[in-house]
């Protein structure tokens, strides 16, 4: 009789849905008329390889081959298009193939290939078509002479100064209307920046002259002046006006208001009567007096949007003055977001016979003291059971998490000292934070934490982000079980002891860099890096020993009568992000870190060590259940050594850690299905590896050391795929993981799915000696679901 594994069973379910997906035909015809032919292949001849993916783009959407498989989830799931499911068939139509022709004709013609001619041909066989275009480029034609035409000499020096820092129509150049059209739009946006409110594209034409034999251009740029006025006229700011309304858009019964004349500049109606002026005077970055300027307009919209209290701001509204002066009044009319509003979030994981949740809910009060201020108050319960055992209700806890946090979020900088405000790339926060946490783990230990935290972020520019906590102070006491301390002792394991039953105090500061972590949710190619640092217990430190203060049973320093922490913890995280074209993306991730216990400190507080492990980790594996190093969990005696395996049952999810880690990841990500209810489905492929290893040798992490020399002998590898549901405002993710290499075993028998790949889903000699040795099943499959991208 084979035995199964609930994970083993969910793992077969998805297994059959694949089998039934593939045997339900995968022909791409099957589901149109026979009279109907479809777009199968698209051949682009005589165009060079810089413009080959461009070229198909011009091929009319209607006509372009299908993803295979989205083809094959609209033929299963939607019912002949009665449901918005995959993609339909794309029928051949040679109207659209002629209409697609002439598009690659315009094309290559705007990029220099004056008298380029294209042709088409269709090759039909078994009601599957081939397209191909055919392009004959003729010469490139290049610019010779450039010129320009500007009657208004003050936009004509404005235009000269600036030209070379941008211009791609430059002698030499290929004959490029795309390059003209992107000068035309350069020039709108330098007018715009100099106070030319009333600039129009369409007053920048050009005018050229193609000389056919010689294959060259001449070109000239005209930029006219506004009809019947002899110069373009700039423009300066002068008042503003900023309207709040209710949370409904509107003025309210009576159309009463709180009014005030701020400045010389800024008048502030607040028809909802929770804002003061403060809370929107700051992000107002066109001044009184200054040419307008379109880049401060934007920047006033961005950061007003930014503050995450209103829910509609929108540019700026201006009238001209009355006068002759030139000068243009402002007014922004915002709406702003629920004063209070409540969210519950939720999710489920399994493993195994291990299953569990979490559960959160967020109170929010935007604008607690009128200026835009956040508060939040969240409330955190997860729980994790073991039902392998015949444990029902509370009994079948393994462990519980409660958390209780309290943030007040300021979106300014407080401080004593007169800073500038940096604003100009995001909108700087001031975080108070306090969370007390109570942590439960059956059999072994309750730990009670209190966290208290002054943090600023700010933005150096829109790629260069800053996080800076000067003040982080953290208590935390953990009580042992007796019948567990009492194991612990006999068994020699003082440091387990020591790590989780004692109450430490430590206060310290910590730093975070980030780069480029604007661009995360792009498909862009770029690299994205952050670094962190966070140290604790120095200034206590230098006080105690300025003091003499005096020392515990263990020989540690005390202050206020608890004992503290010194340590330093370094970790960083570098990606690389290589769009390999549409949405396909290949990224390579690193993240090492490594915390170092010195001074009052002979090893880390438990809530600054690593642990490996976890959806956005290595995902073969639950977290906290990976290393450290080549540890294995069978050194504290057989499952049928009754005290060996309670204490084993106890340490779960706990003894697994270090102060080392090295974690790395290796993700393709493409697109799958182009509509799912609505939706985009994208899948994943991945690789991870990686594993956290002790800084020195423990008696109680055998071969859990780190040594560069067993670097590879120690390090996990797991491989996936995984599927992500893009709803556009989040993504719904599901990775199904499987271990391939596992470092707790030696030689060979690391390679655990390809030797005993024949267990996979049922049970066998390996799975049973495991349980023999280890005293829980082993489970090769991990499924992970989560909300947004692992990373």
């Amino acid at each position: 009789m084979k035995a199964y594994t609930r994970l083993d069973y969910y793992s077969l379910a998805i297994l059959s849905i694949i089998i039934l997906f593939w045997a339900s035909g995968c022909s791409v015809t099957r589901g149109i008329r026979k009279d109907q032919t479809l777009v199968h292949k698209i051949t682009i001849k005589g165009v060079d390889k810089q413009y080959q993916e461009s070229t198909l783009n011009y091929v009319d959407k209607e006509q372009q081959p299908n993803n295979w498989f989205n083809l094959q989830f609209y033929y299963l799931f939607s019912n002949h298009g009665k449901r918005e499911l995959g993609e339909a068939p794309r029928i051949l139509d040679s109207n659209l193939v002629e209409f697609s022709r002439l598009q690659i004709e315009k094309f290559l013609q705007t990029k220099g290939f004056v008298t380029a001619k294209v042709t088409d041909e269709i090759k039909v066989k078994n009601r599957k078509a081939e397209l191909i275009f055919t392009a004959s480029k003729g010469p490139l034609f290049r610019i010779r002479k450039f010129q320009d035409s500007i009657v208004d000499a003050k936009v004509r020096n404005l235009y000269r100064s600036h030209r070379t820092e941008f211009s791609h129509v430059q002698p030499g150049n290929p004959f490029d209307k795309d390059s003209l059209a992107y000068d035309r739009d350069q020039i709108f946006q330098l007018m715009k920046h100099n106070g030319y409110y009333d600039f129009y594209r369409q007053y920048v034409r050009y005018e050229f002259d193609t000389t056919f034999n010689s294959s060259v251009a001449d070109v000239k740029m005209i930029i006219d002046n506004p009809p019947k006025k002899a110069e373009h006229t700039q423009f300066t700011i002068n008042n503003t006006l900023v309207v709040i309304y209710k949370s409904n858009g509107k003025p309210g019964k009576n159309n009463t208001a709180d009014t005030l004349q701020v400045d010389s500049q800024l008048r502030f109606v607040d028809y909802s009567h929770k804002f003061k002026p403060k809370a929107v005077q700051n992000y107002i970055f066109q001044k009184k007096g200054e040419l307008y300027d379109i880049d401060q307009q934007n920047l006033t919209t961005s950061r007003l949007s930014e503050l995450n209290v209103f829910r509609n701001v929108p540019n700026p509204a201006y009238t001209k003055t009355a006068d002759s002066t030139n000068r243009l009044n402002s007014k922004i009319d915002i709406v702003p977001l629920k004063h209070m509003t409540d969210r519950v979030e939720g999710e489920f994981i399994f493993n195994g016979g291990r299953n569990g949740f979490n559960v959160g809910n967020t109170f929010t009060d935007r604008n607690l003291f009128k200026g835009a201020e956040i508060l939040q108050v969240k409330l955190n319960w997860s729980v994790l059971f073991d039902n392998s055992t015949d444990a029902i209700g509370s009994s079948a806890i393994q462990n519980q998490d409660v958390r209780v946090g309290l943030s007040l979020i300021y979106p300014r900088i407080i401080s004593p000292f007169n800073l500038p405000i940096p604003g100009k790339y995001g909108v700087p926060h001031t975080t108070i934070s306090s969370t007390y946490q109570l942590f439960f783990q059956k059999g072994l230990v309750s730990r009670k934490s209190f966290i208290n935290s002054l943090t600023y972020d700010w933005a150096e520019t829109s790629q260069k982000l800053h996080t800076l906590t000067p003040i982080n102070i953290e208590i935390s006491e953990g009580i042992i079980d007796p019948v567990a301390q009492a194991q612990l002792l006999a068994q020699g394991r003082y440091s387990y002891v020591y790590l989780i039953g004692r109450k430490i105090f430590t206060s310290g500061s910590q730093y975070t860099y980030q780069y480029n972590a604007n661009k995360l949710y792009s498909v862009n190619t770029f690299g994205y890096f952050r670094g962190s640092i966070d140290a604790g217990g120095n200034t206590l430190g230098l006080m105690s020993n300025l003091l003499n203060t005096p020392r515990d049973s263990s020989g540690q320093r005390t202050i206020f009568g608890q004992t503290y922490a010194q340590y330093t913890k370094l970790e960083t995280d570098f990606r690389y992000y290589k769009n390999l074209g549409g949405e396909r993306v290949l990224i390579f991730r690193i993240n090492p870190g490594i915390g170092l216990a010195y001074g009052n400190s002979s090893q880390l507080i438990f809530e600054k060590n690593f642990y490996a492990g976890g959806a956005n980790d290595i995902r073969s594996w639950l977290p906290r259940t990976l290393g450290p190093g080549q540890f294995n969990r069978a050194v504290y005696g057989p499952a049928t050594d009754s005290l060996a395996q309670s204490l084993r049952d106890r340490l779960k999810y706990l003894d697994q850690f270090g102060e080392i880690k090295i974690v790395g990841n290796i993700e393709y990500r493409f697109p799958l299905i182009g509509n799912f209810y609505g939706s985009k489905m994208n899948g994943a492929v991945f690789t991870d590896f990686g594993n956290v290893w002790r800084l020195k040798p423990e008696t109680d992490s055998p071969n859990g050391t780190f040594n560069i020399n067993n670097l590879y002998a120690s390090t996990a590898i797991g491989i996936g795929a995984g599927l992500r549901f893009d709803l556009g405002f989040f993504v719904f993710r599901l990775d199904a993981a499987l271990k391939l290499k596992d470092p707790q075993f030696t030689g060979s028998d690391q390679w655990v799915l390809t030797k005993h790949y024949n267990e996979l889903f049922r049970a066998g000699s390996f799975k049973q000696n495991y349980l023999l040795t280890n005293g829980e099943s082993y489970n090769f499959m991990q499924l992970n679901f989560g909300i947004g991208l692992p990373f």
